[in-house]
């Protein structure tokens, strides 16, 4: 298979604080289309979300995972659904278990190439002496109408997987979109449902999620399926310091309609914001530090041991579940000004809501962390 390298062309920089206001102003927009538009997917491929893991000899930033992650954070404090969707940019890490020469077809044609798949429930897939013939429809695929990229989960028999499901990787142009999200939370995200009939994919063009990948730069020995977790939570994070944030400027100093103190004046308010804030603080802390743990391991050249693997999952399902809790608290802060539709502090709480309900970061991670940490056996795929 021949390789043309790439040649990136050298666009205008874009101002990254510039970008977030945009982002802010036009996240309305974004959920009455039910998702990220192109015009801002490539201003997200602009800033290196999509190149982030890429290794530097195919055109990538090869960022630290926490370096990442802090981006993603911050994206999300502007709108969780497009930091969401930028959370992607993680892909080049489980696609690094295709095999070699196709990971590196993709990325030396273009480093900024964004993915998005769809991998539960995984579908039943033909045998074809070249791969696959694969068909069905996948819910909850996050950041297709901006892919170029979409993988499906497929089921075939096969030995050597340890229960994990295989994913094919198919052209956009292969496959329909059929526009069925309609949430609360996350309502930007575009995670519609992806339908292929047929489509004909080379055994080349899929890989076992969870499998080990084929590079040797250290973001790839960094454990896979943690920081497939790991980029959702932040988004969590995001979101609840945007409600925090938003108690703190708007509404502490605002009078009340009712003559009664401001807010910032009530003993039980000065009480909450206190919890909230350490809450907040002491997930994240929890967070950064497990993650910048496993990344020294990972940089010596250290195996990233099982116990601290757990926690790497771990300390994403707490950082989830505390972001909601004080996006909740912080919209109840709020009064009633804050039930109106479209207020900042009710979109972040279904926002951070919405994080902590996927599946890598439900209250069932917590059991199986548990697990883990007893020695127990743990699901497919955990930690």
């Amino acid at each position: 298979m021949s390789i043309t390298p790439f040649a990136r062309p050298a666009p205008a920089p874009i101002d990254l604080p510039a970008l977030l206001d945009e982002i802010r102003a036009r996240r309305e927009d974004f959920e009455k289309l039910t998702y990220v538009p192109l015009d801002m997917v490539g201003k997200l491929q602009r800033i290196g979300v999509y190149r982030a893991f890429v290794p530097r000899e195919l055109g990538g930033d090869a960022l630290s995972p926490a370096a990442f992650m802090e981006l993603i954070e911050a994206i999300s404090a502007a709108d969780a659904s497009t930091g969401w969707v930028a959370s992607f940019g993680v892909s080049s890490t489980y696609l690094a278990a295709l095999p070699r020469e196709t990971f590196e077809h993709i990325y030396r044609a273009d480093p900024d190439t964004v993915f998005a798949g769809a991998i539960f429930p995984p579908q039943p897939a033909e045998r074809t002496p070249a791969g696959f013939r694969v068909r069905g429809r996948w819910p909850y695929c996050s950041g297709c109408m901006g892919a170029s990229l979409i993988g499906a989960g497929i089921k075939v028999d096969e030995a050597g997987s340890g229960g994990l499901p295989r994913m094919v990787v198919m052209p956009r142009a292969a496959v329909s979109i059929k526009h069925t999200w309609d949430t609360v939370g996350l309502a930007a995200t575009g995670s519609h449902d992806i339908v292929a009939d047929g489509v004909e994919v080379d055994e080349a063009w899929s890989f076992v999620r969870g499998a080990p990948s084929q590079r040797e730069e250290p973001i790839f020995r960094y454990p896979s399926m943690a920081l497939a977790a790991q980029v959702l939570a932040v988004v969590g994070l995001g979101a609840a310091r945007e409600a925090l944030d938003h108690i703190h400027g708007e509404a502490l100093g605002a009078a009340s309609i009712t003559g009664a103190p401001s807010l910032g004046a009530r003993a039980y308010v000065q009480a909450e914001i206190g919890r909230a804030e350490a809450r907040l603080r002491g997930a994240r802390a929890f967070f950064y530090d497990t993650v910048g743990e496993a990344w020294e391991s990972v940089l010596a050249g250290d195996e990233v041991g099982q116990a601290l693997r757990v926690r790497l999952r771990l300390c994403a399902t707490q950082a989830a579940s505390e972001s909601a809790e004080v996006a909740r608290a912080a919209f109840r802060l709020g009064g009633a000004s804050a039930i109106a539709r479209g207020h900042p502090l009710v979109r972040c709480m279904l926002d951070a809501a919405a994080v902590a309900q996927h599946a890598f970061l439900g209250l069932g991670t917590f059991t199986s962390a548990g697990a883990g940490l007893a020695g127990e056996k743990t699901p497919p795929g955990y930690p």
